[in-house]
């Protein structure tokens, strides 16, 4: 979808150092003003202080853990700005009328044994809503799921302050005026919001209001495998981040015969998944998971690597395998941890090859050659440009952990071949940079803020006409919106959110499928064609890009492999240091590339062989490389994959058979339909 240009940047601390100093002055005024005493600086001290209380709670969060760290929490804070109230009443009203204000200072402290009594349950309350397994696409109403209690009284600041404001400005009123009337009124009011604020809590904690607890959410859960009877599962573990890499393998899953399965492990990753019919089910404990050894699961497929694999891996009854979110030639692909699993599925010949190079423990009769089922979507070459303009794709990866200087051409290269591109009047750019780049490496991110400005100064430099397409992408940005936006209310917490995804939508991964296909041809559409582009973001998609481009430059990673199934042009960037006859040998997938050093040379010549294809001699080399990379066209790489699946579940079965006498899984259900989870008992 379209984006600004220019990536936010987060709010640093010398940016906050302002709203800190004015609290902390605020503060200071105000312990002058009681002392003093001094009712104008009191009143106008006081009130600053409140504003930046909720200047600090709205949008600037950052700094409330700081603040904690130093001692001065907003609980400190409150009460310290409620005693220098107190503290100015008795200098203003003189010991004659010390004692009458004694029963004020009573109603306060009891506010605060509210508050702090409120907060005691709440995390009572937070406790019993903390399930041993969180849902997605399952019916879980027997787990007796509620809406959250209301944010303000879950969370002690924001309580703190609405409860204790009637308190504080009552104290503020009377210390303007004299009349102690009026502090009594605004502490009857507090004491009033944190009774009902404590009742409204403790009613939640009875029998009947909370959800079920651990040991009935456990029952409920092995009686949902038995009725459901998973055959094949994906299991992810990872990063805020990673979720892409589950995501990729949510269509191919849903395809599969039998009864499918996503196991994750973090409770936040449930909501990173995208749209699926297929049931989703988290287990954050490790006894959890294992009572994954009970059920019918045969497989578990794993997109990655995590420290929490090892866990998984010690199910007996379970075979795995290794499908990883992507293939290149870099290490990564070939990582050691793969011998864990009892197989590793690959796309073609060629990660068989590496991983026969590598030597790290993997056997060749353990590798299986599946294809990348994702990458139906991706169109097929159609010839040269037909238009007026030749559109490239600049889609490099990010920097990588280890520093090598060949992972990335954003730093050394990346400058001087977009130069080049915008150079050549016939040429539309689309800038794609990898989501981390610049996330290990400041240079990177330096250099990729670089590129943008070049592509937005090459667009101030062209004109043209402008199409007429924003209204029909305002309308499919607001439909794919409703469909991919679950309607929760603001504080829902994760059991809220399983009610509210407890009721299964057979077909809506389909239907968002359909709509992300109009949004694409409506994005596009609403561009004008010679315009270059920045493409951040989830939309449009990488293949997206793909279907719109006539050439790709890219460097050594999975993108180049998923952009060979269409066999057209492609260039890599040699950033390694390594000579170009290296380069091809060392890395097979740029053996059918035009290969770019780090000055651009050779963009020109790249160009015309894009637009003539008697020029384009490369061809037949990518037709050779992209069956040896991806595999035979036929069977389907859906279909390897189904075949796959069915091989080594049927090995699960005679294993467990073996070694479990009476426990072969003979009575698992018949394989469903594709898409089997929409008709699967209680999904």
């Amino acid at each position: 979808m379209p984006v600004p240009l220019l990536r936010p940047r987060r709010l640093g601390i010398p940016a906050r150092a302002p709203v800190a100093a004015l609290l902390a002055g605020a503060l200071c005024a105000q312990a002058v003003a009681a002392l003093l005493p001094h009712v104008p600086l009191l009143i106008a001290s006081t009130v600053l202080c409140l504003a930046l209380e909720g200047v600090l709670h709205r949008w600037q969060r950052g700094l409330l853990p700081l603040f904690a760290k130093a001692h001065l929490d907003i609980t400190v804070r409150h009460v310290l700005r409620d005693l220098l109230l107190v503290v100015a009443l008795l200098r203003l009203g003189g010991q004659e009328r010390e004692s009458s204000y004694a029963p004020l200072v009573a109603a306060l402290l009891g506010c605060y044994a509210l508050h702090c009594a409120i907060q005691a349950v709440s995390v009572l309350v937070r406790r019993t809503r903390t399930l041993p397994v969180v849902t997605r696409n399952i019916d879980a109403s027997a787990l007796r799921l509620s809406p959250a209690p209301p944010v303000l009284l879950r969370r002690p600041g924001p309580r703190l302050l609405v409860h204790g404001l009637p308190a504080t400005a009552g104290l503020l009123a009377t210390a303007a005026t004299a009349d102690h009337r009026f502090a009594a009124l605004g502490l009857a009011l507090a004491l009033g919001l944190a009774v009902l604020g404590l009742c409204a809590l403790l009613l939640r904690l009875l029998p009947g209001r909370r959800p079920a607890g651990e040991r009935e959410a456990l029952e409920w859960l092995d009686g949902w495998l038995a009725e459901y009877r998973p055959t094949v599962g994906l299991y992810f573990s990872g990063g805020t981040s990673s979720a892409y890499q589950a995501n990729m393998w949510l269509e191919p899953l849903s395809r599969l015969q039998g009864r499918p399965l996503i196991v994750l492990r973090e409770r936040f990753m449930v909501q990173k998944l995208a749209a699926t019919d297929v049931p989703v089910i988290c287990l954050p404990k490790v006894s959890t998971l294992m009572r994954l050894e009970q059920s019918t699961l045969q497989v578990l497929i794993h997109p990655s690597n995590s420290g929490k694999t090892s866990q998984v891996l010690r199910i007996p009854t379970l075979k795995h395998t290794f499908v990883n979110h992507g293939e290149s030639d870099k290490l990564s692909s070939c990582n050691p941890y793969a011998k864990a699993y009892d197989e590793v599925w690959v796309a073609g010949p060629a990660a068989r090859e590496r991983y026969a190079l590598a030597e790290v423990g993997v056997e060749d009769k353990d590798v299986v050659e599946i294809g990348r089922p994702q990458l139906d979507a991706v169109e097929p070459y159609a010839g040269p440009p037909r238009g007026a303009y030749t559109t490239v794709l600049y889609a490099p990866t990010w920097e990588g952990w280890d520093g090598n200087p060949g992972n990335t051409s954003v730093v050394e290269a990346g400058e001087n071949l977009v130069r080049a591109l915008l150079a050549d009047p016939g040429v539309r750019l689309l800038y794609k940079p990898h989501p981390l780049t610049g996330s290990v490496d400041a240079r990177a991110g330096a250099a990729d803020l670089r590129i943008r400005e070049l592509v937005r100064a090459a667009n101030r430099g062209r004109s043209g006409p402008r199409p007429d397409g924003a209204g029909e992408l305002a309308r499919r940005t607001a439909e794919l919106d409703r469909l991919t936006a679950t309607a929760f209310r603001a504080g829902a917490d994760q059991v809220e959110r399983m009610l509210a995804q407890s009721a299964p939508e057979p077909g809506r991964a389909r239907a968002v499928a359909r709509a992300t296909a109009a949004w694409e041809a409506a994005y596009w559409d609403s561009l004008p064609e010679w315009e270059h582009q920045i493409v951040l973001g989830p939309r449009p998609t990488l293949f997206s890009c793909f279907n719109r481009s006539h050439l790709l430059i890219s460097d050594v990673s999975s993108v180049v492999s998923d952009f060979l199934v269409s066999e057209k042009p492609y260039a890599v960037a040699n950033t390694s240091g390594l000579a170009e006859d290296v380069f091809r040998e060392t890395f097979p997938t740029v053996r059918a590339a035009t290969v770019l050093t780090p000055d651009a040379a050779g963009t020109a010549e790249l160009l015309a062989a894009v637009r003539d294809p008697a020029k384009d001699t490369l061809a037949p080399a990518r037709a050779e490389l992209k069956r040896h990379l991806l595999g035979p066209d036929e069977p389907s790489a859906q279909e390897r994959f189904d075949a796959a699946v069915l091989a080594l579940g049927s090995a699960a079965e005679e294993r467990r058979a073996r070694t479990i006498p009476g426990q072969r899984l003979s009575a698992s259900p018949e394989p469903a339909a594709s898409g089997g989870p929409s008709a699967a008992p209680g999904a």
